[in-house]
């Protein structure tokens, strides 16, 4: 029994060091190994006081982010791709110039802790953050088993049928709303059959939550989604108040529910 766990710590320890990173900054395609990040002059041990993912304060290996986006201008728009389909969208603003948050690419240099009951942990590459709050960082920009990163245009530009009607004020509550849904729903979701991520149902195609959910409950769903369907396999996190506002959730509603007026056919 003892040689077998040794033989399959080994094996393990073994994958990981065959992880790789594509990063693509515009200017071709790079590959990056777990043993390579490791090797960097700039990489070093950080401690995470409050991670998203483990709940807890967690040691990492970890590389500065920014030092792997050389060439990347601040207006550019980077997304993060999981291996089990999450996309994340963060300006590079964010990873460029957090004004005093700062982006690390965690590197699985050894077993990392488990997620939870019969999941992975967040390696091989996990994206943390040293004071997030500085720079307003939410749950859903700190993706974990991160595949590839990617300079893309924003999502505005790339799913033309997520945008709202033309000639709304920026600061109406339907801008507002679609911004929400940037930040946080299209991690996850697509909207008229557009989007990089493969997790959640689309949000309007066939029918909008607008559509079948009464008054009060797409706030129930966003703010604990168990408390509204109870499924032990659902993947969707609940929301706080400090990740989404009151003023964010209503703003999301009315995008959504103009939405469901412009559907794709």
């Amino acid at each position: 029994m003892r040689r077998l766990l040794g033989f399959l710590l080994a094996a393990f320890a073994g994958l990981a060091q065959a992880a790789s990173l594509t990063v693509a900054t515009g200017h071709g395609a790079t590959t990056l190994t777990t043993q390579q990040l490791l090797g960097r002059p700039d990489a070093r041990r950080i401690e995470v006081p409050g991670d998203v993912s483990y709940h807890r304060a967690m040691r990492y290996t970890a590389v500065p982010l920014k030092a792997l986006l050389t060439g990347v201008a601040p207006d550019a728009h980077l997304q993060f791709t999981a291996l089990d389909g999450f996309s994340a969208e963060i300006p590079a603003t964010l990873v460029l110039n957090g004004h005093g948050a700062e982006a690390w690419l965690a590197v699985e240099d050894a077993a990392w802790p488990s997620l939870g009951d019969g999941k992975l942990s967040a390696g091989p590459f996990y994206l943390v953050w040293l004071h997030p709050e500085a720079g307003k960082v939410g749950p859903e920009q700190w993706p974990y088993q991160v595949a590839s990163i990617r300079v893309l245009a924003d999502p505005a530009a790339r799913f033309p049928l997520m945008r709202p009607a033309p000639g709304l004020a920026s600061d109406s509550p339907v801008m507002r709303g679609f911004a929400v849904f940037q930040r946080n729903c299209i991690t996850c979701h697509t909207l008229n059959g557009q989007g990089d991520a493969k997790l959640g149902p689309d949000l309007n195609l066939p029918h909008s939550p607008t559509e079948y959910l009464r008054d009060g409950m797409l706030r129930v769903l966003v703010r604990n989604p168990q408390d509204l369907r109870h499924w032990p396999q659902a993947k969707m996190p609940a929301f706080n108040a400090q990740v989404l506002s009151d003023h964010d959730l209503d703003d999301l509603e009315a995008y959504l529910r103009h939405m469901a007026t412009r559907k794709a056919k």
